[in-house]
């Protein structure tokens, strides 16, 4: 089930949440938390066979998990579909198992639907992407259901913000957030 937690003013429709694959997590924070109407990114791992996963563990490719995250958001400022959107153009849909030099099913790109409404939007934006031939290749995007997330390991959260001047931040996450910075300038939040 998605979120429903009231807004934070007591008006105005709920919070919801997506729970989202696209490599790296720490690329993927990076990228969600700078975007308006997003309330909140958590780094973890879903979508795998063991609870309660360590790093480690999920770095096997033993355990199922992907390394995701959950974005708290404002539907009303945020809509999913939009979300999807952005989340299609931050990270390859079309390499399957691996991001990059990230290589194995924990880095996969996977939706993980939290209500038949995220299902069928996450269905429809697929198709409008895969239509509009944005990427050159086929997109390999598993959209699956949710069931559990377990939050990643504290030195894993905020990495980019924590870190930037770390070589994987500097060579990747950097030039990622630049180019959603540049595409999305309307989008993110005041400074």
């Amino acid at each position: 089930m998605a979120s429903s937690k009231p807004s934070s003013s007591g008006a105005g429709p709920a919070a919801e949440t997506a729970t989202l694959a696209g490599g790296c997590f720490w690329c993927l924070e990076a990228v969600f938390t700078e975007l308006s109407g997003v309330l909140r990114v958590d780094s973890g791992y879903a979508g795998g066979q063991l609870a309660n996963p360590s790093y480690e563990d999920v770095c096997t490719g033993q355990t199922g998990h992907a390394e995701v995250v959950q974005v708290t958001f404002d539907p009303a400022r945020l809509p999913y579909d939009q979300l999807l959107r952005i989340f299609f153009t931050i990270h390859d849909p079309t390499t399957l198992d691996r991001q990059g030099g990230d290589v194995g099913t924990q880095y996969r790109s996977a939706i993980f639907y939290h209500d038949s409404a995220q299902h069928q939007a996450a269905e429809a934006v697929l198709r409008e992407i895969s239509e509009a031939k944005i990427w050159r290749g086929k997109i390999v995007t598993e959209i699956v259901p949710f069931t559990q997330f377990f939050p990643a390991e504290e030195y894993h959260r905020n990495y980019f913000q924590r870190n930037p001047t770390a070589g994987y931040c500097r060579a990747i996450i950097a030039p990622k957030v630049a180019k959603f910075r540049h595409q999305f300038t309307s989008q993110l939040k005041a400074r």
